[in-house]
């Protein structure tokens, strides 16, 4: 009696799983009172993701020590389940987008299942959890926007942006906002410029302080876009530098390490994604030159502090009684600085945008500077023209980017 409740009950939760799955609605299965052989291992989260233009499970196993992760077509996982239930593990925790399903086992094999509507759903007026085909693109669309960053990623816990049970620390909550925005920004500009067609890609962090943002993009490629991924990390400091790289050996991840530097004097190659955020004043100039002589397909700056330009300027006098306050003449220099660098880097082969990259409710630092590489050459002689208006109605001698891009070769 007892096997004939395991197989229908454990079927039926099978049965939901696959369906949930092939319907866009499986938010996550939690797999929990491990009792099997390895000792070290605690529980797996599975949840579903697209992985070149292939939907699959992604088991991510928690062991004590550290965290490794296997992607299974949704057959293959319910061939590997059927083999756990009960004998392995002896709880199973399933949320979709309507559903909470509880299946317990027992010490004596008794299979107990509790299944109530999800308190955080969305009504939808359907009694059944199988969804048509027509439904099918709605999966990647809304992982895409929804989901970029899941909280029970290990790297998120060992940073301290969520506690043991994968909630938000509060004190954290802006940088899991950030977070969040930046690898959906990123994801994007990865999907416009091809790179998650490529085999392997190659990212450099400058100024990568306590890698919040460097661990997550190391994780975003590997675990969503099942790419072979190198990520270096650049910082000044060498205690940061030593901490991060202890990190990563404490999560045992593969091709992430961090390097003592700065990005005047670091020799990069073959990077794909150059990303510098809160470089200060010319640093960010630096930054933008070693993203475009290095040929890289995007380029992500957050400047700050503009320093360089902000002497040199030269107002006409009808914009005096404006800029006599200090204020203002800072929010012209800040702009004219940025805008100039937007326009260079279109004149180097980059499609540009200036933008909010987050509320100034989250941080004051919040403008991003995002450079997509041009797949097809163009005439750049009337951004050229603009570029040398601007500086001369201005008055401005020399723009640091400008200098390093006339004066050192690039692709």
């Amino acid at each position: 009696m007892a096997d004939s409740n395991f197989n229908a009950d454990t079927e039926g939760f099978l049965r939901d799983l696959q369906q949930a799955f092939r319907g866009g609605a499986l938010l996550r299965l939690v797999l929990s009172k491990y009792k099997g052989a390895e000792v070290d291992l605690n529980r797996i989260t599975i949840r579903p993701v697209q992985i070149k233009e292939q939907k699959l499970l992604s088991f991510l196993y928690e062991y004590r020590t550290n965290h490794v992760t296997k992607n299974l077509t949704v057959e293959d996982a319910i061939a590997q389940l059927q083999l756990w239930f009960g004998r392995d593990f002896h709880n199973a925790h399933m949320i979709t987008d309507e559903w909470e399903t509880q299946l317990s086992f027992s010490k004596k094999g008794k299979v107990l299942i509790n299944k109530n509507r999800n308190k955080n759903s969305t009504p939808t007026g359907a009694a059944s959890v199988d969804k048509t085909s027509s439904a099918q693109p709605e999966l990647a669309h809304n992982r895409n926007k929804l989901r970029y960053v899941e909280q029970d990623r290990p790297y998120l816990r060992e940073l301290g942006i969520t506690d043991a049970n994968g909630q938000i620390i509060p004190a954290m909550s802006r940088k899991w906002k950030q977070i969040n925005k930046f690898i959906e920004v990123l994801s994007t500009a990865i999907q416009q410029t091809g790179l998650d067609k490529r085999d392997e890609l190659h990212i450099a962090d400058f100024g990568s302080g306590k890698a919040y943002l460097t661990f997550a993009v190391h994780d975003y490629l590997i675990a969503n876009l099942g790419v072979k991924t190198q990520v270096t990390g650049v910082e000044l400091r060498q205690g940061l530098v030593d901490l991060c790289n202890q990190t990563a050996q404490k999560l045992s991840l593969t091709g992430i390490k961090f390097e003592q530097g700065d990005v005047q004097h670091f020799s990069a190659q073959g990077i794909n994604i150059m990303i510098a955020l809160h470089a200060c004043d010319t640093a960010t100039d630096y930054a933008l030159n070693m993203g475009i002589r290095t040929g890289a397909e995007i380029i992500m700056c957050s400047p700050c502090c503009h320093k360089q330009i902000r002497p040199q300027l030269k107002s006409p006098a009808l914009l005096a009684p404006v800029l006599q306050h200090g204020i203002h003449l800072g929010q012209e220099a800040e702009m004219i600085t940025d805008g100039l660098r937007a326009l260079l880097l279109e004149a180097h082969g980059y499609d540009t945008k200036v933008f909010e990259f987050i509320s100034l409710e989250h941080t004051s630092k919040n403008k991003m500077i995002l450079a997509q590489k041009r797949k097809t050459a163009r005439d750049n002689t009337e951004v050229l023209q603009q570029i040398a208006a601007i500086k001369e109605f201005y008055g401005i001698q020399e723009h640091c980017l400008e200098t390093l891009l006339q004066s050192e070769p690039h692709k």
